[in-house]
């Protein structure tokens, strides 16, 4: 069984879809709203993959810019793209899109970052979150880090 991603292609470079967050808008929900206005494809959020952090770019409005990548699972496959964002959209096997030279660097690295998580466990590359209580009384936040073992959760004490 082959492993399929969806892929972009704006300026004739593949690329994953993006975009900015809306203000008090959640990563995961940033992803997947992005993805369904780029592609028609409705999708859930699974993880956190990486953070590129730039200073200087220049679409990021004088400020320094946090590009979030995402892992999502698909809940639809019939690609509906926007064509004022998109010259192509395709599902694209992973294998492929890593020895493809069209593409941007980070597209190129985290191509590879989710086929050696496709082969070697998702476990070893994901970031999960978890809603945690504020110390404001009634808030909560939530925390993106490498998956805890249950049994860490729950320590009251050092072993």
């Amino acid at each position: 069984m082959l492993h399929i991603k969806w892929e972009l292609q704006l300026k004739n470079m593949w690329k994953f879809p993006g975009g900015l967050s809306e203000p008090g808008e959640d990563i995961g929900d940033t992803a997947v709203r992005e993805v369904f206005e780029e592609t028609g494809i409705k999708s859930e959020f699974r993880s956190l993959l990486s953070i590129r952090q730039q200073h200087t770019h220049p679409g990021a409005f004088g400020k320094s810019d946090m590009y979030i990548i995402c892992r999502l699972k698909p809940y639809s496959f019939t690609i509906n793209f926007c064509q004022h964002e998109c010259l192509r959209c395709e599902w694209m096997d992973l294998s492929d899109l890593v020895k493809t030279e069209n593409t941007t660097p980070i597209t190129s690295r985290v191509a590879r970052l989710l086929l050696y998580g496709y082969r070697e466990g998702f476990d070893k590359i994901d970031l999960t979150m978890e809603e945690l209580p504020a110390v404001y009384t009634g808030l909560f936040y939530k925390i993106y880090h490498k998956k805890l073992p249950d049994s860490y959760k729950t320590m009251t004490g050092m072993d």
